[in-house]
């Protein structure tokens, strides 16, 4: 399973730029060009030290010199210790200040002002203050039940106070015009927009290529307008606005875990209705694994009989499909990942004749034709057996692929004589397994996803076609596939993973998918990731909390601009505020600043805290 326990977690990533110190020296016989020192205030990188070296006899600049003077040193703190090459990989918050060097300049701490999360590709605005009437106001648009539906969330969501008096040259409509009112909801779908905010009470216009793009739109404006409870009224601040947005990554995903412990179909939705707030597109739905089998089959049914936790605890192909168009009209997709050939245990229950032996039950059986019959009647199941089409009719599906002890295959006698007959080590019993299971989901129109484990073992072996889905903390895999040509999706286990509470959001702010690739790859491989919400301890008392507000720094990283989103201390302000927004609209999402994820509120105080 993927839930590494971090026991003592000092995280805390605090960085701020203050200052650029470019300089080049030449030190021992060697040319040192280019060399830049990056500060980081209140920073530290504990038990990375260079031996028992010191500097600071004479200060900042002596320090500079000794550093680029010894193999081995990556940088300094103003304690006078000199620090290993690799401690930018993990700073945390300290009383000392941290100089590092680094090739290029450092960036320009962010000094976004816009009042919006997660921030637009490009916007312009003024200094005007322009007033809406909230008794009059409406859209308008073509003719949509999606739109429409859309338009009367958002005016529930934007006038939840009643208005006072009537106010004097307001805005009363916001127009919204969209190209393509059909396209499927898919990966790579246009989710681009601009959205123009008049300061003369003219009417506000969005358009966009597709209703998705239309939705983004309305959430930006929703953020936009403000209450004043002392006047009662709602206004827009710094108008004339132009916005033009569009995401940096398509594919913005959280993933839940029904297997760990059932979640129902309200509680389910009712995440979902919070993803577009923060511009989440993805639902990654790891439906099943080793501990349960909630999914009713209708192929083969003693899946779910046998292998959910209770009978109550079961999700009906209704039930499904209702959760899936729920999320479509918010312009959220939903792909499904069926975890194999580890991580199936619970299989057995009902279909002992998949599995190695009785007391061996996972990986499943590669010696039989009843595991891929059965994986291709569940597949079709849940594909409709064509591209586009079925229960889950994204063309994205995930096998999994990962956490493969191959133990049980080489001591169960039968397993092992198979694979004697076939000569093949344990190693290709694994492949063997990863492509027939990978051939049945492209039969069925497929893109087929999988855990990073299966480029480890078996690299540019895969079929191009394959999507990398990183996790393992420290690994390479995302930039080793993405510069072998694969499309990745990135999801470091070591910041990108709520189950681990004491990761804070700026760590998850401060991570960047596309960290030592350059642009060129990242444009073209990297597609996305997210934040994966494991279910070992998360249930529906305390989904929501562990999920947010962290979330809302996975869902800025992915969707701003690079340039816009340097350094998680800038985003502080608009971070906090952000955390209200969601409390406000019923979401339960715990203090932004807590040292542990989900915890309550430490003393009495504002929803800032």
């Amino acid at each position: 399973e993927k839930t590494i326990l971090l026991l003592c977690c000092v995280v805390v990533v605090v960085s701020v730029s203050v200052s650029v110190d470019s300089r080049s020296l030449k030190t021992g016989g060697g040319d040192l060009s280019d060399v830049y020192w990056w500060v980081y205030n209140s920073s530290d990188c504990s038990n990375d030290d260079v031996g028992f070296s010191k500097c600071m006899q004479t200060g900042i600049d002596e320090c500079k010199k000794v550093c680029l003077a010894t193999k081995g040193c990556g940088g300094f703190n103003t304690d006078g210790y000199l620090k290993k090459t690799d401690c930018s990989q993990h700073i945390a918050s300290s009383s000392t200040d941290l100089y590092l060097i680094e090739s290029t300049p450092q960036p320009q701490p962010n000094k976004t002002s816009i009042p919006v999360w997660p921030v637009p590709r490009a916007f312009t605005n003024g200094s005007a203050s322009v007033s809406i009437d909230a008794n009059s106001f409406k859209f308008s648009g073509p003719s949509s039940t999606d739109l429409n539906n859309a338009f009367a969330r958002y005016m529930a969501l934007i006038f939840s106070h009643k208005q006072g008096s009537t106010p004097s040259a307001a805005i009363t409509s916001a127009t919204v015009s969209v190209s393509n009112l059909t396209t499927p909801l898919q990966w790579g779908v246009s989710e681009e927009y601009t959205l123009n905010i008049p300061s003369d009470g003219s009417p506000i216009t969005i358009s966009a290529d597709t209703v998705y793009g239309a939705y983004h739109a309305l959430e930006t404006l929703s953020q936009l307008i403000t209450f004043d409870f002392d006047t009662q009224g709602y206004f827009i601040p710094g108008a004339p606005w132009k916005i033009d947005d569009a995401p940096r990554f398509s594919h913005r995903e959280v993933l839940i875990d029904s297997s760990r412990h059932f979640l129902p179909v309200q509680v389910v939705q009712d995440l979902i209705s919070t993803f577009p707030y923060s511009k989440i597109n993805t639902v990654h739905w790891h439906l099943v694994d080793e501990q349960s089998f909630p999914f009713m089959s209708p192929t083969y049914p003693k899946l779910a009989k046998y292998g959910a936790w209770t009978s109550g605890e079961r999700y009906t192909v209704n039930d499904v499909a209702d959760v899936i168009e729920y999320a479509r009209q918010r312009g959220v997709r939903v792909y499904v990942e069926i975890d194999t050939p580890g991580h199936a245990g619970c299989w057995c229950n009902g279909h002992p004749e998949i599995c190695p032996s009785p007391t061996c039950t996972m990986p499943l059986n590669p010696a039989t034709e009843d595991t891929f019959n059965l994986l291709s009647g569940l597949f079709k199941d849940l594909t409709g057996g064509a591209r586009g089409q079925g229960l889950f009719y994204d063309n994205m599906m995930h096998l999994g692929g990962d956490e493969v002890n191959t133990k049980c295959w080489t001591e169960t006698p039968s397993v092992a004589k198979w694979m004697q007959e076939h000569n093949f080590t344990a190693d290709q019993t694994y492949e063997y397994f990863v492509n027939r299971t990978q051939a049945i989901a492209h039969s069925y129109g497929r893109d087929v996803i999988g855990w990073e484990e299966i480029w480890d073992h078996f690299g540019t072996t895969l079929d191009k076609s394959t999507i990398i889905h990183q996790w393992l903390s420290g690994s390479k895999a995302a930039q080793e596939a993405a510069n072998a040509g694969y499309r990745v999706l990135y999801s470091s286990s070591d910041t990108w993973y709520f189950p681990h509470l004491g990761v804070t959001w700026q760590d998850m702010y401060n991570t960047d998918p596309c960290k030592n690739l350059t642009d060129a790859v990242c444009k073209s491989n990297i597609i996305g990731g997210g934040g994966e919400m494991w279910g070992e301890t998360v249930d529906t008392s305390d989904l929501q909390q562990t999920i947010w507000p962290r979330l809302a720094a996975i869902g800025e990283r992915l969707w701003s601009p690079k340039n816009g989103t340097l350094e998680a201390y800038a985003a502080q302000s608009r971070f906090d505020n952000f955390r209200c927004l969601l409390n406000k609209r019923g979401v339960i999402a715990a203090p932004s600043n807590n040292a542990q994820a989900r915890s309550s509120p430490p003393q009495p105080g504002a929803c800032l805290q």
